[in-house]
């Protein structure tokens, strides 16, 4: 693949200033990626951005015009996403929340996604102890419900559909409802997160089969105007870096799902995407050192690697890149290099898997040149294991408008 011209300009610039490896961001293109999204969801669907794909703020900033709000997973991300952009909603998730940390969400206003009985119990533990300080209005919290649904076999990651530790079963559900009476909270709907890594039907299938459930359950419990979330999980394919989810046919798929007879009134969809948002505006850029064989095949060793950017070794794929020539070549002696086969991209590591990329035909790649490795602005450097070796970190550099 190739890398944008306003790619190619800064790693060659942070290459002459000794600045490699780097993150870039480009937040004209997520600026408009963004904008996309909303644009294509139908009226009474929001969207909220998962936080724990890429929490940098520069990002968050960005996304922050275009998101309903900002899901967060632990009082960690509450306290940065609120730094980040002060006044955005905030929906708090994930399992295990201390009370400190729901103490903190209930003070910033977050909608709560209740995990489970005893988790309700202690919510409304720490409400009773605020009293009517340290927070903004009546407390508000979706249950989170774990269907016993088919999930689709294509998924990537597969968080619901059966026995597991997130959300609660229909008994569970049950069990919160009785004891929210006289809690001080207030029941706003249901939040589900079955599956990710889903294209545009699998994942309007999971949408359906929560908003059957999602639907009868709050009319039961006489929820007015409720809030269902679907989750989020739309697929990115590292392999094929131009198949981008269809964001404008599952708006669609969503416009029908929203339209049907049984929708409740003052129904709120909501759903809560995040690598699908952020993974396409970065690139990991480093430098070759070293271009060697072994056992007739082909090995390029760059600077930094998997503790940087931890995606294909979480995923088990190569990273999509872009080979920058660089004439930068100080020594005396001939460049190492490879043309015209596969070679095996690795990083600094004292550990086989340190592999970003394994086994790919490249046109032609030297000791010195630069390597741009896409799709690695989610689930990338925040993920990573910076400290094994105490490597350097890397930089961190943006593309466009400067929101800082």
């Amino acid at each position: 693949m190739s890398a944008p011209a306003p790619v190619r300009d800064l790693a060659a610039r942070l290459a002459r200033e000794d600045a490699l490896p780097a993150y870039v961001y480009d937040l004209t293109a997520l600026d408009a990626h963004a904008a996309r999204i909303g644009a294509a969801l139908p009226p009474g669907v929001e969207w909220h951005y998962a936080v724990k794909a890429n929490p940098d703020p520069a990002l968050l900033r960005v996304i922050a015009r275009h998101a309903d709000g900002l899901e967060v997973s632990s009082g960690g991300e509450l306290r940065h996403a609120a730094a980040a952009v002060p006044g955005h909603p905030l929906a708090f998730g994930g399992p295990g929340k201390t009370a400190a940390e729901l103490a903190a969400a209930v003070a910033a206003g977050a909608l709560v996604h209740v995990e489970s009985p005893q988790e309700l119990r202690l919510l409304a533990s720490v409400v009773r102890g605020l009293g009517g300080q340290a927070r903004r209005a009546e407390p508000a919290v979706l249950l989170r419900v774990n269907l016993d649904v088919p999930v689709p076999a294509s998924a990537g990651l597969v968080m619901g559909g059966g026995r597991g530790p997130f959300g609660m079963d229909r008994d569970g559900l049950d069990e919160c409802a009785a004891l929210l009476p006289g809690t001080g909270l207030r029941l706003r709907g249901l939040h589900a997160h079955l599956a990710s890594g889903l294209g545009v039907r699998p994942a309007l299938r999971a949408a359906a089969g929560v908003l059957r459930f999602a639907r009868r359950w709050c009319d039961r419990q006489a929820v007015t105007e409720p809030v269902i979330t679907l989750g989020g999980g739309m697929g990115v394919d590292y392999r094929r870096p131009g198949a981008v989810f269809d964001w404008t046919a599952y708006g669609r798929g969503l416009a029908r799902l929203a339209g049907t007879a049984a929708a409740r009134p003052g129904e709120t969809l909501r759903i809560e995407p995040g690598r699908a948002v952020t993974a396409y505006c970065g690139w990991y850029v480093t430098r070759v050192l070293d271009v060697k064989r072994s056992g007739g095949a082909a090995f390029a060793v760059v600077a930094g690697g998997t503790h940087h950017l931890r995606t294909p070794a979480a995923k088990g794929h190569s990273q999509p890149f872009a080979v920058i020539g660089s004439d930068d070549w100080p020594h005396p002696w001939a460049r190492p290099a490879v043309t015209g086969a596969p070679v095996t991209l690795s990083g600094q590591l004292c550990t086989p898997k340190d592999v970003l990329a394994r086994d790919v035909r490249v046109r032609r790649l030297r000791a010195g040149d630069l390597v741009a490795f896409a799709m690695a602005g989610a689930y990338a450097w925040n993920i990573s294991h910076s400290r094994f070796l105490m490597h350097t970190e890397p930089g961190f550099h943006y593309i466009g408008e400067d929101v800082t």
